[in-house]
């Protein structure tokens, strides 16, 4: 019998790889609730947990079809979804795309694990925004590659300066991604900074990425500008899903259209391709629900108007950031999230990962650190803009009663999650 139970290692490729949105504080989460407690949740943008339905025509469109759902698709999908998504690039202004071109997966968050691994080598560099969403940093270290972040500046509303960008290219660099509407600072990116960016990419022949996935969830009249529109010089992969806009995070269903110029991206896209093949196909069932999302009536506007639950819920939290004597948001133009700071130069040592187990042990509130999002700086945190009106004001008071008792006794020593 063996004295000691043998060791196993993670893999050293993962050694840069985080997740903190369901990492530590959400597993400390976890513990207080089976303690007995109520945590209000507002680290995960996920509608159904919050209420939210995914419309009934698509799960209709979903039961009706699962006698036909039973064996493997075409490892790109099968073709009534694919060809609803290039109907949606026409209707955007979009040229050029065909079913061939439309790549369905478990998720957009598969497709882009997918995408950059057919890409990378260890040694390339990948320009991502500063803060991100932080699986786009992480598909970048699996391959080998390195993640290169370009500031998106809170003092900027959040919107990245396309000279810098510029400054950042190197003879490495292999692709630039966007993420518009932006996830996790609600930006929305005004179209002369999408076509600056889109100008880089094309200058520089490099693969352009970009993160729509919020596209049809804006306010206050944000106009969002397909990166698809603009780019003809280089390839470009569009990311969408039923997740966001359609409230349907659990059926996994997102897709990655290629537009602009494909005639020397062939081998490129075989290789996007034997990936997808690897994992046979994406999950059947749900595909059947993106040709009635995207041909259908689209509630989500319904939702995101003033008047609406998401306007209300985001005015809800814009209000009460207002009352509060520590904290400041630019304010969301789209997506599902509020990147509030709190002014750290009334708490000398503050710390956001301190911060979010303080108010997870103290006040049962769960929110994820800004730095998780790979922002240089700890004085941010996220919270989505999910919970009604009546939690939201919960939060915000649980909050700032956590640090009026900073305020007058001091931020007190790090708490780091196990």
């Amino acid at each position: 019998m063996p004295t000691s139970a043998p060791r196993f290692k993670a893999a050293t490729h993962l050694a840069n790889v985080r997740y903190e949105i369901r990492g530590p504080l959400a597993r400390r989460a976890l513990e207080i609730e089976r303690q007995g407690h109520e945590v209000l949740k507002l680290n995960i943008g996920n509608p159904a947990a919050f209420g939210f339905r995914t419309p009934e025509t698509m799960r209709l469109a979903l039961v009706e079809n699962l006698a036909g759902s039973e064996g493997y698709a075409h490892q790109k999908g099968i073709f009534p979804a694919r060809e609803a998504v290039v109907m949606e690039t026409q209707s955007k202004g979009i040229k050029g795309v065909t079913a061939e071109d439309v790549f369905m997966g478990n998720g957009v968050s598969e497709l882009i694990l997918m995408t950059l691994e057919a890409m990378l080598e260890p040694g390339d560099e990948v320009l991502v925004p500063s803060p991100d969403y932080p699986l786009w940093t992480a598909a970048v270290h699996i391959t080998g590659a390195t993640p290169v972040h370009y500031p998106c500046r809170p003092e900027n509303g959040f919107v990245p300066d396309p000279d810098e960008v510029r400054r950042m290219v190197t003879p490495k660099t292999k692709a630039l991604v966007i993420i518009n509407p932006n996830n996790p600072t609600g930006a929305v990116y005004p179209r002369a900074v999408v076509e600056a960016l889109v100008r880089i990419a094309e200058d520089f022949k490099i693969v352009l990425l970009s993160d729509e996935i919020y596209d049809r969830i804006t306010y206050d009249g944000a106009e969002h500008v397909p990166v698809a529109t603009l780019c003809q010089g280089t390839l470009c992969g569009t990311f969408g899903g039923l997740s966001k806009v359609y409230r349907a995070c659990g059926i996994r269903v997102g897709w990655v259209s290629w537009s602009g110029n494909k005639d020397g991206a062939q081998e490129y896209l075989n290789a996007v391709e034997l990936l997808a093949s690897l994992r046979l196909c994406s999950n059947v069932p749900g595909q059947w629900a993106v040709q009635t999302a995207l041909g259908g009536v689209q509630s989500i506007y319904d939702l995101t108007a003033p008047t609406g639950r998401l306007g209300r819920q985001r005015r809800a939290v814009l209000e009460a950031v207002k009352r509060s004597r520590f904290l400041e948001l630019v304010e969301p133009k789209g997506a599902l999230y509020g990147f509030v700071r709190v002014k750290d130069d009334l708490f000398p040592g503050f710390d956001d990962q301190t911060f979010a187990m303080s108010l997870l042990e103290e006040k049962h509130v769960l929110v994820v650190p800004g730095s998780s999002f790979n922002a240089p700086y700890r004085n941010h945190f996220r919270v989505t803009l999910l919970p009604d009106e009546e939690t939201m004001g919960v939060v915000f008071a649980r909050i700032e009663e956590l640090l009026e008792k900073w305020a007058e006794t001091g931020v007190p020593a790090a708490k780091v999650a196990e």
